[in-house]
């Protein structure tokens, strides 16, 4: 059936095609991880993503709530340090409940993202990226509003968010269908917007929640709604000097009523080195960013569909 789009939206060209490198990521990517897990960069950091943030210590501001701009799939309330460049690279493994030919999700089905963010003053950051999985494009902006102070006048750090993506993948039904689901072009577009609320209530332990809509030019089911309302969250709890335990959760407010999709569930690990934040975990989600993992999650934990990840995150001082 002919997905729904809303109306009088205007066509944004946004995003170009600019590359179609999907199989070269999947090629590459565990190689470049472990690079980047092992190799120190000239012009790099020695220290976290947010060193840059140091000299705002006189203001009395509260850092490093986390150690990173993502927990697993989630934006943090977090931004790179003062012109501080973070390249990323996210792994999705196939599903554990794949079997043995599979070798429990590790032969195939992989998703993967490259993507770079940078900040030019610690507070405002943009950033955009490359998904294989129905080779999107994204971009973003974050703008960290409030930040928590010791002083304790502000309790809390609020940052806002909102992207934008743009799938570039053929509509495979074309020919049988009689006509392309992604003409006019808008019907590619997706957005994101979040107010990001999040506490740092000791050195160990780190909080935040976030309302969020996500909003679909062309929703793929008649059933299926244009906008979705969530409310996700997010936490960290430090055990080590260099381990931190990871959870996180979307729950779906509004927008679904069919039975297909499933809250979006995380658990993970935080490996602190020199310069970089190696996230270890698993998570019922295949798709790598908000539109696709918030309201398209399709397998469920009970059902051990559980695919295992990684993140790597290395940044540059500019």
């Amino acid at each position: 059936m002919k997905g729904r789009r809303t109306t009088d939206l205007l066509a944004i060209d946004f995003y170009l095609p600019l590359f179609e490198f999907s199989h070269i990521m999947k090629r590459y990517t565990v190689f470049a991880g472990l690079w980047l897990a092992l190799a120190g960069g000239l012009f790099a950091q020695d220290d976290d993503l947010l060193k840059g943030l140091e000299p705002e210590i006189t203001n009395d501001f509260v850092l490093a709530t986390f150690k990173g701009t993502r927990l697993i799939n989630l934006h943090t309330l977090e931004v790179p340090g003062r012109r501080t460049l973070d390249f990323r690279i996210s792994h999705r493994f196939g599903p554990l409940n794949s079997g043995w030919y599979d070798f429990f999700g590790l032969d195939g089905g992989a998703s993967i993202r490259i993507g770079l963010e940078y900040s030019p003053d610690g507070r405002l950051c943009f950033g955009v990226g490359r998904t294989s999985y129905e080779k999107m494009l994204d971009g973003f902006l974050k703008y960290r509003l409030l930040r928590q102070r010791e002083s304790g006048w502000s309790p809390v750090s609020i940052t806002l968010f909102s992207s934008a993506f743009a799938t570039m993948q053929r509509d495979v039904n074309k020919e049988a269908n009689g006509f392309d689901k992604y003409e006019p072009y808008s019907n590619r577009l997706s957005f994101a917007n979040q107010i990001i609320i999040g506490r740092k209530f000791s050195d160990r332990f780190s909080l935040q929640i976030a309302p969020t809509m996500v909003h679909y030019n062309l929703a793929e089911h008649i059933s299926d709604k244009n906008d979705v309302y969530l409310l996700t969250a997010a936490t960290r709890f430090k055990f080590t000097k260099r381990l931190a335990l990871t959870l996180e959760y979307g729950w779906r407010a509004t927008g679904y009523s069919r039975q297909k999709y499933y809250d979006s569930l995380g658990i993970g690990i935080d490996i602190e080195t020199g310069g970089h934040v190696f996230q270890l975990f698993a998570t019922n989600s295949l798709g790598l960013v908000e539109n696709q993992f918030l309201a398209h999650t399709t397998d469920k934990w009970s059902d051990m569909g559980i695919r295992f990840g990684f993140n790597v995150s290395r940044v540059f001082s500019l």
